[in-house]
């Protein structure tokens, strides 16, 4: 079996961080999704590839054994039980005894790992050995990756949503102010664990459309609010809509075309912040009337010839 460079599957360096591996780790796994993915027999191997790569790089003793030994990984076992390391300039020769390939009989039997989709080369890197039964190394269970599309009205209250996760029916609560592209994690969700392992995560990425009248930003939103051309002249008032329904405001008068008003906690809700919210900027437009009546157009040229003297 062939070594394999868990950095080059995840596409970090050596020198990559923990949040650098989950990045990435996350990046990969929505791409090569098998629910993303139906039936595509490359992408569900590139799957499995990026999630044994996040199971050793993720994990800091994992990680610590797969740099110690890197290549010379067949030796691995042996060298734990002399307490050899690689990395430093000494000899093989330690002790009377040769360390050498033919030395390793019976290493990296792969054992047996009921439900597991890991490589010979994992199974013989993190299996136990040395006479026990590496059939009971515990192995947490891979994470699962979904996308959840909500329309950015839904998203304005907290509510609660029936989900189907690889076959399984999951009740959720989705707090209000969720974003686009918002990661939440439901624990132990994921895919059952190796060997009485922990199980892992489910990661949700939320798609948020938005079939409304408003433009989201954060936790602002923005929308125009067309008015007559009469109200906009001598002052008056409109109605605005928003989530919680139509507003009154006032509208000076001579309001000119463009003119900005904040509607102060009129926006968006805050994430897990009870009671608080953006705000809500509206942006007058003004209706000119059309169809006008012979009466009408004398008196706009009435009002044109005063405004010219």
């Amino acid at each position: 079996m062939d070594y394999i460079d868990y950095y080059k599957v995840l596409d970090v360096t050596k020198s990559a961080t923990e949040a650098d591996i989950k990045k990435a780790y996350r990046k990969l796994a929505r791409k090569y999704h098998p629910d993303l993915n139906p039936n595509d027999k490359e992408a569900e191997k590139k799957f499995k590839e990026i999630n044994e790569a996040n199971e050793v790089l993720s994990n800091p003793e994992n990680r610590k054994k797969y740099d110690k030994y890197g290549k010379d990984w067949k030796h691995a076992d042996e060298f734990e039980k002399a307490g050899y390391d690689p990395n430093q300039q000494q000899s093989r020769q330690q002790g009377g005894y040769q360390y050498s390939e033919g030395d390793f009989s019976g290493f990296g039997g792969g054992g047996d790992f009921s439900g597991s989709d890991f490589s010979d080369f994992f199974n013989s890197m993190y299996s136990q050995s040395g006479g026990r039964n590496r059939s009971q190394a515990k192995y947490r269970g891979q994470d699962f990756n979904a996308e959840l599309e909500l329309d950015l009205k839904a998203a304005y209250t907290t509510h609660k949503q029936n989900l189907t996760v690889n076959g399984k029916n999951i009740r959720i609560t989705i707090p209000a102010g969720v974003e686009n592209g918002q990661i939440i994690k439901i624990p132990n969700h994921g895919g059952p664990g190796v060997n009485g392992g922990p199980n892992g995560d489910l990661y949700i990425t939320f798609i948020i459309s938005n079939n409304s009248d408003f433009k989201r930003e954060g936790n602002n939103l923005y929308a125009d609010a067309p008015i007559d051309l009469y109200t906009a002249i001598l002052g008056g008032e409109t109605y605005i809509n928003t989530f919680d329904g139509k507003v009154k405001i006032k509208v000076p008068a001579e309001t000119q075309p463009g003119t900005k008003v904040k509607l102060k906690g009129k926006g968006f809700p805050v994430y897990k912040k009870e009671n608080q919210f953006g705000d809500l900027y509206i942006t007058y437009t003004i209706k000119l009337p059309t169809k006008l009546s012979d009466k009408e157009k004398e008196l706009f040229e009435e009002l044109a010839k005063l405004r010219k003297s």
